[in-house]
């Protein structure tokens, strides 16, 4: 399969109603998930959903949404400097992202997975990284952009 025939993973998990449904099952068990939630006291309100999924969507090579309406990493390095996430926060953020992946119905083959969960791997790492109080960040950077990584989809 040529790379022009290879589908992003963002096509592949069905665009972004599909992360739409991602983020909203992620959220919704954030909400009730005693280490987690004292992060979004009130709540996760429906502008914080949205944006993290034009985030999300953008990531895994649909359009460049976050970027064009809200500024891209800085915005994002913005929203996460200071917070203090601990070890076990970041652990739980990932177990609890590859949950809502199920709820959500994305994609359950290994290739797909295997992808997704390489960027929630890095992405909590990074993130726990820049929280710590002070941290050195790289404050001006990409929005990275997700591919399958070594293995493709596999279409028999």
């Amino acid at each position: 399969m040529s790379d022009q025939e290879t589908p992003s993973l963002y096509e592949w998990a069905g665009g972004e109603q599909s992360f739409r449904r991602l983020i909203d099952a992620f959220y919704d068990r954030v909400e009730g998930d005693e280490l987690l939630s004292p992060m979004f006291p009130g709540g996760v309100h429906e502008e914080h959903r949205r944006n993290v999924t034009l985030w999300w969507c953008e990531v895994f090579g649909g359009p460049p949404g976050y970027s064009e309406q809200l500024g891209g990493y800085e915005r994002m390095l913005r929203h996460h400097i200071g917070l203090a996430i601990s070890p076990e926060q970041r652990h739980r953020f990932a177990s609890t992202m590859s949950l809502a992946a199920d709820d959500a119905g994305l994609p359950s083959d290994p290739e797909f997975r295997s992808a997704f969960m390489a960027y929630v791997e890095w992405g909590t790492r990074l993130a726990l990284q820049n929280s710590s109080p002070g941290a050195e960040v790289i404050e001006h950077a990409p929005v990275p952009h997700w591919g399958w990584g070594v293995a493709p989809p596999y279409r028999g």
